[in-house]
């Protein structure tokens, strides 16, 4: 029989604005800050740790060579701690929970932080691509057995976010809206104080204001009307997005601590929810970005739960299409899908996400006092991760 797998502790540091209060920290030191907090929270013993699995995607510069262990090097954690890194894409770190989870549910591993970080002030997103390529060392998508099995097609996620609004009868006003409501709901978010409990506020390292603490997300636009935004220039010509109904460039690191009964007894705090269905999905690579739609229903049916059984749920505002097109299919309730923003408003710090989103989850199914809460993440090249959890 498996074992339970419970989330005991999570923390996030704020996003922080391309080039802006957190674009000077180097990757493992903003993840060793959320490590450390982590440690302090749950008061165990560091020792204890069984392992360190941290999502990024753009694994080059400072964000190469297992940024998970470098991390925990630049931390107070002990050498004895083990570490790896997980690149599935925007959905690195939702992966990294979902093995922590399999790892403690298995019985090998008691206590397994999940987490992520992405510095792309520093590392932009597609470095790791551009860099590789530049250097001469090959292009990922030229594959003859890819270019055979999709001739012609040159993958990328501003396409399938336009096919994915056409797809689903998507206007302009659609998605702007969703964006300016994505705003709106992350400013009233941080005005009442909902993320304070989960943000770990840290240093500013820029040098406009370096040694300033920085305890709020730095992209939301308190100002933001449909009127900007729709006067934003899309794209491409005759598209649909734009960098107002898509997700923000970001920085920032997360981190979860996951465990089973026996960690449990390790752990000075009580668990706070149960990781209760895990999904993984393929899905077509050239609309790239519906992925979260079968990975929600296969969620849902390990649990033999429907949608409305959820009392929450976060969809990655990777684009505006994204969740709208999701929320269709689901027949969701608008009013419990990205209830505090999205990345839209509060940013997609790639690698670092998925265990970004869980932490504001966690802590906004605790504050209703909820039940059930999904999340899903669209992921480059078809792929979605799905997560359900139960509050305790």
């Amino acid at each position: 029989m498996a074992e339970k797998a419970y989330i005991v502790a999570a923390v996030r540091t704020p996003g922080g604005k391309k080039n802006g209060s957190l674009s000077n920290w180097h990757p493992a030191d903003m993840g060793a800050a959320v490590l450390d907090e982590l440690v302090s929270t749950s008061g165990i013993n560091p020792k204890d740790i069984d392992d360190v699995i941290f999502g990024c995607v753009d694994q080059v510069g400072a964000q190469s060579g297992n940024i998970a262990r470098n991390s925990i090097l630049a931390s107070s954690l002990p050498e004895s701690v083990p570490g790896t890194s997980v690149d599935r894409q925007c959905g690195s770190s939702q992966q990294a929970l979902h093995f922590a989870a399999q790892a403690v549910m298995s019985g090998t591993q008691d206590v397994v932080i999940a987490g992520g970080v992405e510095v792309m002030s520093l590392v932009p997103i597609g470095a790791s691509v551009k860099d590789g390529y530049d250097a001469g060392h090959g292009f990922p998508f030229n594959a003859l057995g890819i270019e055979s099995r999709y001739p012609g097609v040159f993958f990328s996620q501003f396409t399938g976010a336009e096919l994915v609004a056409k797809k689903w009868n998507l206007s302009r006003e659609d998605l702007d809206n969703f964006a300016l409501s994505s705003h709106k709901k992350a400013a009233y978010a941080t005005e009442q104080g909902f993320f304070n409990k989960e943000i770990l506020a840290i240093q500013s390292k820029s040098d406009a204001n370096t040694g300033l603490l920085i305890h709020q997300d730095e992209g939301i636009r308190y100002d933001a009307s449909i009127e900007a935004l729709s006067g934003l220039k899309t794209v491409i010509e005759d598209g649909l997005i734009t960098a107002g109904n898509a997700s923000q460039i970001t920085d920032g690191a997360s981190a979860i601590m996951v465990c089973n009964d026996a960690g449990l007894k390790k752990i000075k705090i009580d668990p706070r929810a149960e990781i209760v269905s895990l999904s993984v999905v393929g899905d077509d690579p050239v609309f790239m970005l519906t992925g979260p739609i079968p990975a929600s229903i296969s969620a849902l049916k390990n649990l033999d739960l429907s949608i409305h059984d959820m009392d929450l749920y976060e969809i990655n505002e990777a684009f505006a299409p994204v969740p709208l097109a999701w929320a269709t299919e689901l027949e969701a309730d608008m009013s419990k899908l990205n209830v505090n923003g999205g990345a839209i408003s509060l940013g997609h710090p790639l690698g670092s996400t998925g265990t970004k989103l869980m932490t504001t989850l966690l802590h906004e199914l605790e504050r209703r006092n909820g039940k059930y809460a999904l999340q899903a993440i669209c992921e480059g090249g078809g792929t979605a991760n799905a997560t359900i959890i139960k509050k305790i």
